[in-house]
């Protein structure tokens, strides 16, 4: 009988298979949660084995406590309490030490997980690839170490700004962010800010991929990489300099090689005719003007692209090319030059070769001026590239220049002066009825202009939702075109322009030889629906236009 007692104490009373069940899935549990902050803790880059024995003792010292309380559903709140505050106590101590985006347990972790992920994701990563400056393949660093951090914010950014063809993309340091500003068509947008923490991780990466010094953070530092996406291989140049706020940096896509030719730029058929009538022209200087980034640089490649390169000797000389100019000889002046040599007497000695036509991208002195001047009165055509507001600016700084009015008004075959204009998105730009008053104030036919356009703030799907422009991302400009002062010397203007007594004569006679004003340019492009009126006011207030103001009289 004592027998019977003791076996039916032993399997009836204290061997429960589901509280054993209930016990190994904890503990096997547990030992994963030990094995999960010892690699956690190596990554985040804290004591591994402080963080692992502490949770292990605590989880230790909870399951023996366990096994002593009568009550198993008190032992099992003891466990699960003790571990649970441990392994808190190390997600709040590691949480501390990473970007916002790898915190865990975290409000937005927790919708993350219940969110499902883009299963494009990881294909896009695999399409896209990054080359160091050496044009050596970087590989996919590992999860969440700081390289993959860089690799995986760069793949981002970089990304995003090719869909919204970005031309450079600014990171500028705040006190507690980083502003990031994308340069799309002529103008900078402004993007979600990003912590500081990931915009180091980011620039360290780059700089890795440009070859730079990763420790500098003071002096600047200037290199290139590659980025291949799917087929499409692009070039991107860093600029990185230390600031009072912290290190900033910027990214420019470089252009391989220009494609516009003078068809491209946004000339009016007559100025294409005109600008067509250069290939006849033996000798002479064309002044191509305008202020920065108004798109001279690519006005003056594709005024020297309109001439055969097999029929003529082509040269330019730069101080830092912008693109690649196909069979033309680009040469460049160095910094390195300048203890040698100056830019004049570089300039004379490529005159000396014979070329047919040389471009010029810039001239700051007297003496390249008269050096430019000499070669128009030996059978060498010259577009020179110059600063000014407008062609009657541009046209009295090159006299300055030259020092002689009579030698800069005879060596002179034409003068342009542009700026730039963003083009309305063909997708969602918006009609409008125009104000009459407006029409006349501009000198235009009120009758005949019965409608505008503006840029596209909203579209709506066929639901009746409003959703973002998938061409032109909701910004409502899509590409530049250019508009332009333009006139083309002959000998009689050349006559009158010496008998001229001021610069105003001047003007005078360049507008009864019909050429049209800046101003005037834009309002054709704003009738034609190319662009909006707020863009042309935005894209010539930084300078002043060429209309006359009315004088008040005195009372």
């Amino acid at each position: 009988m004592p027998d019977l007692l003791l076996t039916s104490v032993i399997f009836g009373s204290y061997i429960s298979i589901v509280k054993l069940i209930v016990f190994m899935a904890l503990f096997f549990g547990w030992l994963w949660l030990i094995t999960w902050i010892y690699d956690d803790a190596i990554i985040v880059e804290t004591k591994e084995v402080f963080w692992s024995s502490l949770v292990f003792g605590i989880g230790a010292g909870a399951a023996l406590l366990w096994m002593m309380i009568p009550i198993f559903v008190v032992g099992l709140a003891v466990y699960m309490l003790a571990v649970s505050v441990s392994s808190i106590v190390y997600v709040i101590h590691r949480n501390t030490r990473v970007m916002q985006s790898d915190k865990i347990l975290t409000l937005k972790h927790i919708q993350s997980l219940l969110i499902k992920k883009d299963k494009n994701a990881k294909a896009q990563i695999k399409g896209f690839t990054f080359y160091t400056a050496n044009k050596n393949e970087v590989p996919k660093p590992q999860a969440k170490s700081k390289d993959f951090h860089g690799y995986k914010a760069a793949h981002d950014i970089i990304n995003d700004a090719l869909e919204k063809r970005t031309s450079s993309i600014i990171f500028s340091p705040t006190p507690h962010n980083y502003s990031i500003s994308y340069n799309i068509d002529g103008v900078n947008l402004k993007q979600p800010e990003m912590e500081v923490q990931l915009a180091h991780h980011l620039i360290r990466f780059l700089k890795q991929l440009a070859d730079l010094n990763i420790e500098e953070k003071r002096k600047p530092q200037k290199g290139r990489f590659k980025i291949r996406k799917d087929d499409d291989v692009t070039d991107w140049e860093i600029l990185c300099a230390g600031s009072t706020a912290g290190e900033q940096f910027q990214l420019r896509l470089m252009t391989q090689e220009v494609e516009e030719r003078v068809s491209d730029i946004g000339l009016l058929p007559k100025q294409l005719t005109a600008i067509d009538q250069l290939k006849n022209i033996k000798h002479g200087i064309v002044l191509v003007t305008g202020p920065k980034r108004s798109g001279v640089t690519t006005t003056f490649y594709a005024m020297l692209r309109n001439h055969d390169a097999f029929l003529n000797s082509i040269n330019t000389f730069e101080r830092k090319p912008t693109a690649v100019l196909p069979n033309i000889i680009q040469d460049t002046f160095e910094l390195t030059d300048t203890g040698t040599s100056t830019f004049s007497k570089r300039l004379r000695s490529i005159y000396r070769m014979g070329p047919d036509i040389v471009g010029v991208a810039g001239c700051h002195d007297s003496d390249t001026a008269k050096e430019i001047c000499n070669a128009a009165q030996n059978d060498i055509l010259s577009y020179v590239v110059i600063e000014a507001d407008s062609v009657m600016k541009a046209l009295s700084k090159w006299i300055k220049l030259v020092g002689d009015r009579k030698l800069a008004t005879e060596t002179l075959s034409g003068i342009c002066n542009q700026r730039l204009l963003r083009k309305l998105c063909e997708e969602c730009k918006q009609g409008y009825s125009p104000n009459k008053e407006l029409l006349r104030k501009f000198n235009l036919p009120a009758d005949k202009t019965k409608v505008m356009y503006r840029e596209g703030k909203v579209i709506y799907d066929k639901h009746g939702k409003p959703s973002t422009c998938p061409q032109c991302h909701g910004i409502g400009f899509i590409g530049r075109t250019g508009i332009f002062e333009m006139i083309l010397l002959n000998d009689n203007l050349k006559q009158a322009m010496l008998k001229a007594k001021s610069m105003q004569e001047i003007g005078s006679v360049f507008r009864g030889a019909k050429m049209l004003y800046l101003q005037e340019q834009g309002l054709n492009k704003v009738i034609a629906g190319v662009t909006s009126v707020n863009e042309m006011i935005r894209a010539l207030s930084s300078s002043a236009l060429n209309v006359k103001k009315p004088v008040k009289k005195k009372t």
